[in-house]
């Protein structure tokens, strides 16, 4: 199985893995946000990220400018995350059951929208930003891209109604107590992470050059793993001087990671029906590495105590 595997094809894929990881690592900033900061497990994020992909396929189909596509998808996903949002504060639905409830109906609109699974978008007959026929400009639109949210989501969470939200995820209870509505920044938060989400999808849909219904199938795991190698990546480089805007650049390098992994299994000719199960256990590492980094720790502690004590008699 190894005999025809070469460096040459490993690397001559590398860069197509950045671009892509690249635009996930960007739906793991919307994913960030909920189930960081707000603490809120958001699995609507599967069906905004079609949406957002067949939005902004099918403006451009019929002739709108792709800026303004993506402009619109993104308005779109927004409202996609105040419907959760609503769902879970007005009427009281747990919040995994409110995601799951705007993914279904999700499912149904993106058809419609569609007018079926899936449409195509060629790069060859509509004026698109990004393209896999067009590696590193793909690459250089999709880092611009990420800068630029990085950059406002470090100012918004800054502002008052940003702290407010921070501590509503740290302190529900607390932050009401202070006289913030905690209700209307589940409601802010939701819709900021499903609208970077779906603007995301309308990035990948462009890049793979067509949209489909289960494009975003699994996309909560993947923006799970990006998040979480970006976390394990950077206390290990970075430690105690991890702030926020370096948690959410590692977040973007956690998506790059998580497709160059992705990729050099396909290229080790693994079945690709095994891909999801790959994705479980890479997720399933990167979250057992801070637990089992504290545990040694605490091991240590322990037996560095016992020692001093054994000292002192």
């Amino acid at each position: 199985m190894f005999s025809g595997l070469t460096a040459a094809a490993l690397f001559s894929a590398l860069p197509g893995d950045v671009a892509q990881g690249i635009i996930w690592g960007i739906m793991a900033l919307g994913v960030y946000i909920t189930f960081r900061l707000l603490d809120f497990a958001d699995l609507s994020v599967d069906g905004t990220l079609a949406t957002g992909g067949a939005v902004t396929v099918m403006m451009v189909i019929n002739g709108h400018n792709i800026i303004v596509a993506l402009i619109v998808a993104t308005i779109i996903g927004v409202i996609a995350g105040i419907v959760t949002g609503f769902l879970h504060t007005l009427l009281g639905i747990p919040p995994i059951l409110a995601g799951i409830l705007t993914q279904i109906a999700l499912y149904s609109i993106n058809l419609n929208i569609m007018g079926g699974a899936n449409q195509a978008l060629s790069v060859d007959k509509y004026d698109l930003i990004i393209s896999l026929r067009y590696i590193p400009q793909a690459i250089s639109i999709a880092a611009i891209f990420a800068v630029v949210i990085i950059i406002l989501l470090y100012w918004y969470f800054g502002t008052e109604q940003g702290s407010a939200i921070r501590a509503t995820g740290c302190n529900a209870q607390m932050a009401s107590a202070q006289g913030i509505n905690i209700k209307s920044m589940k409601v802010i938060a939701l819709a900021l992470s499903n609208g970077i989400v779906a603007l995301a999808g309308g990035l990948l849909a462009q890049y793979q050059g067509f949209s489909d219904i289960n494009m975003g199938r699994g996309a909560i795991v993947i923006g799970l793993a990006a998040v979480i190698i970006g976390e394990v990546l950077g206390e290990a480089f970075v430690g105690k001087r991890l702030n926020f805007v370096l948690r959410l650049v590692f977040v973007v390098i956690g998506g790059i990671i998580y497709y160059i992994v992705v990729g050099i299994v396909l290229w080790l000719k693994m079945p690709t029906n095994d891909l999801k199960l790959f994705t479980a256990i890479i997720v399933a590492v990167f979250l057992a590495v801070p637990y089992l980094r504290g545990q040694a720790r605490s091991s240590y502690k322990k037996a560095l105590k016992a020692i001093s004590r054994k000292g002192g008699n």
